[in-house]
C-alpha cells in the first residue's frame, strides 16, 4: 500500500484568511494584543509552533495556556471559515477522486493545523471524508515528527499493508513539507500553489514540483505509485 499525505493550507485549499484572522482574534481576546502575528511567517509551520513564537515575541509565558488559546482560536475559525474568499486549489477535487478509487492507495493528512482546525477548514468543501486519519499540529509542534505519527495511525487501520515511510508520499506547498518527507525517506511532491514559487520548491530537492494539481494525470504520475 502507498500512503499519500496531504498538507492543507496552500495545498488543498485557501481558507480566505480565516486561519490567520482567527489566530489574531484569539490573541486579542486572551492577551489584549492586536496584530500579534504580524511579521511571523506561517507557511509550513504547525499551529502550535506559530502560537508559541507569538507568545515568545510578546513576552508571554505558556504556563498551560495553550488549551484555552486553542479553544478561542477554534471558535473564531468556525465563525470565519464561511467567507467568500475561501476556495479549493485547482484540480484538488479531481485529484482526490482519482486517488480514492485506486487500489493499494490510502489518503491522509499531514498538516500543521490542529486536528479540529483541519476538519473545520475542510468541511465547507465536503472533503473531510477523503482523509480518515493523519497527523496534525496538535500531535506535536515539530512538523518533522508528524510523518511517523500518521504512519502509526494508518498501520492500525491497515495492519496487513506493510506500511513504512518509504511507501509514503507527502504533498505540500512549502520547503517544510519537503523536509518532513525527506527526513523519513518518503517521497515529496511540491506544488507552487502557496507562497513559494516553482524555483523555490525545486531548490528543496523535492522529487517532483508542479505548478498546481490541475493536470490530474501529471499529478498521479508524479506520485510514482
Amino acid at each position: 500500500m502507498k500512503l499519500v499525505l496531504f498538507d492543507i493550507d496552500g495545498t488543498l485549499l485557501d481558507s480566505g484568511g480565516a486561519g490567520s484572522r482567527a489566530l489574531t482574534a484569539a490573541f486579542l481576546d486572551m492577551f489584549s494584543i492586536n496584530n500579534a502575528f504580524q511579521g511571523i511567517r506561517m507557511g509550513g509551520k504547525t499551529d502550535t509552533e506559530i502560537i508559541m513564537e507569538a507568545m515568545d515575541r510578546h513576552g508571554i509565558a505558556m504556563d498551560g495556556q495553550m488549551p484555552r488559546f486553542t479553544g478561542l482560536y477554534l471558535e473564531h475559525l468556525r465563525a470565519g471559515i464561511d467567507n467568500a474568499r475561501k476556495r479549493l486549489k485547482p484540480g484538488v477535487r479531481e485529484a482526490l477522486n482519482a486517488l480514492q478509487i485506486m487500489e493499494g492507495v490510502a489518503l491522509g493528512l499531514l498538516t500543521g493545523n490542529v486536528e479540529a482546525g483541519a476538519r473545520i477548514k475542510l468541511a465547507p468543501f465536503g472533503i473531510n471524508g477523503y482523509f480518515p486519519a493523519g497527523a496534525f499540529g496538535s500531535d506535536d509542534p515539530d512538523r518533522n515528527v508528524l510523518l511517523p505519527i500518521a504512519l502509526d495511525r494508518f498501520r492500525v487501520r491497515h495492519p496487513d499493508a506493510g506500511l513504512s515511510s518509504g511507501y509514503c508520499i507527502v504533498v505540500g506547498d512549502t520547503p517544510r513539507d519537503v523536509e518532513c518527507a525527506k527526513r523519513h525517506g518518503a517521497r515529496a511532491v511540491a506544488v507552487a500553489t502557496g507562497s513559494y514559487t516553482v524555483a523555490d520548491l525545486l531548490a528543496t530537492g523535492a522529487d517532483a514540483v508542479l505548478n498546481d494539481l490541475s493536470d490530474t494525470a501529471s499529478f498521479i504520475r508524479s506520485l510514482d505509485l
